[in-house]
């Protein structure tokens, strides 16, 4: 069974996301579990998440769901505008919600560490 889509493809958010994601080298987009997917040969962003409190659903569907690099984690986790995604959480992936006073030079910052620990090194490389 397929996810049902959790997003607007004309979302400017997800406008912002994907000109960021896509400016990275060998960068693609997919749909995975019905979100927009930003990856190389492993996703490095995703487009909107969710967390799991009480036994409830909670959506953040204006977010982006980033890997820091190793050493900017620890902070991060400490910044109370971040979360822990469910099911991806334990693997050191982060949220941080979008709107509009979203500071656009972190989330590319943000972006850009993701695809660097998830990224081949030689796409790394054509940075």
């Amino acid at each position: 069974m397929a996810h049902p889509l959790m997003f607007d493809s004309d979302d400017p958010l997800l406008a912002r996301v994907r000109s960021i994601a896509l400016a990275l080298p060998g960068a693609g987009e997919k749909i995975s579990h019905g979100r927009p997917a930003f990856f190389t040969q492993k996703v490095f962003c995703y487009f909107g998440g969710s967390v799991r409190a009480d036994g409830e659903w909670i959506p953040h569907d204006a977010a982006v769901m980033v890997r820091p690099d190793p050493d900017d984690e620890p902070a991060l986790r400490q910044d109370a505008r971040f979360w822990i995604p469910a099911y991806l959480g334990p693997s050191g992936w982060l949220g941080i919600d979008l709107d509009d006073s979203t500071d656009w030079q972190e989330i590319a910052e943000l972006i850009d560490a993701s695809y660097r620990v998830t990224a081949p090194r030689r796409l790394i490389a054509d940075l």
